[in-house]
């Protein structure tokens, strides 16, 4: 009886040391498998940050070489129809062929541009290395601040394929559609659940008051009915004359190659020679238009401007939605960093919460909630 009480004690006394042995394995494997998260995010950063260089010169490069291709093109399409040329069957015939030729070119190098709109691509790429970047900080910030848990490790992973889904990397098949049916802001952003609220909880109290929550909805009435709805509204727009323009040139082109290859006909006059030299004009200015001032940049840059005010809306929502005030984010830590993201000071965002909430009910609209964009 004597060794079976002897062995149950040290079986308890075991059992008690390798409790937190076991913790503090967790805890290692825990900031292992983070390490490992926060290096592929270095690594997908540089990624888009290489790719996104690459395509910004695609962007340029094509640019340059369809202008010179159509103006080219044109100038042998004009020299084709003077008399003293058509007057030598042989350089008519050349010049003619060349026209067409390079006209059918630029018509088809418009296509594939016109599809893929680099500049776009090249704008995906730098905010997928911003936001990368900006997740890589943020698990720095956790490991240095608190021993990271299972949720740590599983909220960094569904934000890494959220922002791959959001920006992918190849061109096709995957890549995003540049012309959508409907324009919706960009979310690169894993669906928000409670779990992160807790974890950024301070210990010595919620930080929420009444007069917090009536400005935490006074400011989200404003970003969805100012700040959100004039980015889609204005994207709108630019995706409408992005449709123009990538219509537009390869349609000039194709005209000019068909008037160049009828150039020399009698009974057509100088039609051919018009619409050839007048087509490889125009064709230059729409793609100028399109890929010059970067269009669809513009497009990508207002999508992701729209899709910040979108990400602001759905951290006050998850926050007020949440019944339980200790499962809460800190009230005052997030008044802080939205009055960061929106360019105020907290001063500021407090005054602009009460002039908001006072303008609704009088039914004036009040200014926009962002200062920074």
């Amino acid at each position: 009886m004597e060794e079976m009480r002897l062995k149950e004690e040290n079986t308890a006394i075991n059992s008690t040391k390798m409790q937190p042995m076991m913790k503090n394995a967790r805890e290692e494997n825990h900031v292992s498998q983070l390490y490992a998260i926060m290096e592929a995010v270095a690594d997908r950063a540089e990624m888009h940050a290489i790719i996104g260089e690459q395509r910004n010169n695609w962007n340029h490069l094509f640019l340059h070489s369809i202008n010179f291709i159509t103006l080219t093109a044109s100038i042998m399409a004009g020299i084709s129809s003077i008399p003293a040329a058509q007057a030598a069957a042989p350089h008519l015939l050349a010049f003619k062929l060349s026209s067409a030729l390079l006209f059918t070119a630029a018509t088809g190098m418009m296509l594939v541009v016109n599809r893929i709109q680099p500049s776009q691509l090249a704008e995906e790429q730098r905010n997928a290395t911003r936001l990368f970047r900006q997740l890589e900080k943020s698990i720095r910030t956790a490991l240095a601040l608190r021993t990271p848990t299972k949720l740590d490790v599983e909220e960094a992973m569904a934000r890494v394929l959220a922002l791959d889904k959001a920006y992918p990397l190849p061109l096709l098949p995957g890549m995003l559609d540049k012309f959508p049916k409907t324009v919706k802001p960009a979310v690169w952003w894993p669906e928000l659940d409670h779990s992160h609220l807790q974890r950024t909880r301070r210990a010595e109290g919620d930080g929420w008051s009444k007069e917090l929550e009536e400005e935490m909805k006074g400011i989200l009435g404003v970003l969805k009915r100012k700040d959100e709805e004039e980015y889609v509204r204005w994207d709108k727009l630019v995706l409408k004359i992005n449709r123009i323009l990538a219509v537009s040139g390869p349609l000039l082109a194709g005209l000019a190659a068909v008037g160049a290859g009828l150039i020399g006909i009698p009974a057509l006059g100088l039609w051919p020679a018009l619409v050839g030299v007048v087509g490889g004009a125009l064709a230059a200015t729409m793609n100028t238009l399109e890929h010059g001032a970067q269009v669809g940049m513009v497009f990508e840059l207002l999508r992701n401007c729209a899709g910040f005010y979108l990400q602001l809306e759905e951290a006050i929502e998850s926050n007020l939605g949440e019944k339980e005030v200790k499962n809460r984010e800190n009230g005052e830590m997030l008044e802080l960093k939205m009055a960061l993201q929106l360019g105020r000071s907290v001063s500021e965002l407090k005054s602009f919460a009460s002039y908001a909430s006072s303008s609704s009910k009088n039914g004036e609209a009040p200014e926009f909630a962002g200062k920074l964009f």
